[in-house]
């Protein structure tokens, strides 16, 4: 994926985020540091390519992460994510404070990219060092990278349009029989929670 689409998805996903409150931070959070978190680290992930955005820029600390992890490996994985918000929350210097609002924007950021790749046929290396790769391959065309503008401005259109505090599905409700049944297999299986 593309910078700007990665830009674009990143948006609507922290948009979203706030819009769905996944988090109390989010949910009473302010716009600007959630927007500005996620936007921050929307393409850090893309550091481990020296030809990446932030990669020509960085290139002193991305050459060396190429050579290390390749393209796609440590900085797309779970593992990274973890490492980032301890880094984070460990708070080394006084000078390190950042608003929660603003880190849990950072964090929507970061897992934005990692999400928006595994739209593409290479996808992702969730569970790093494991080589098995993560996708949906949902971006597989040749035809430039219209496909992608399409998607990303589509998923940016329905989180603003998405209504602030609403569920993202609505619960389905199941007949009373079907309730029924699912009790008398829970209790078979784990009868130690039916008590």
């Amino acid at each position: 994926m593309t910078a700007e689409g990665h830009v674009l998805f990143a948006l609507a996903s922290t948009i979203l985020a706030k819009k769905l409150e996944l988090s109390p931070a989010l949910a009473g959070g302010d716009w600007w540091h959630i927007l500005a978190g996620g936007l921050l680290t929307c393409l850090l992930p893309d550091i481990d390519h020296p030809k990446s955005f932030l990669g020509q820029r960085l290139r002193w600390l991305s050459a060396p992460i190429a050579r290390i992890f390749g393209h796609r490996g440590f900085t797309h994985s779970l593992l990274a994510m973890m490492g980032g918000i301890l880094l984070f929350t460990l708070q080394l210097t006084p000078a390190m404070i950042i608003p929660l609002d603003a880190f849990h924007g950072m964090i929507v950021g970061y897992l934005s990219h990692i999400i928006a790749d595994m739209l593409t046929p290479a996808g992702v290396p969730l569970l790093w060092p494991c080589r098995w790769r993560f996708r949906l391959p949902l971006l597989a065309s040749q035809k430039g990278h219209q496909l992608e503008r399409i998607l990303c401005l589509a998923v940016l259109a329905f989180a603003v349009m998405h209504p602030q505090g609403s569920p993202l599905i609505k619960p389905v409700a199941l007949p009373s029989s079907v309730m029924s049944l699912w009790q008398t297999v829970r209790s078979g299986l784990f009868p130690e929670q039916a008590a």
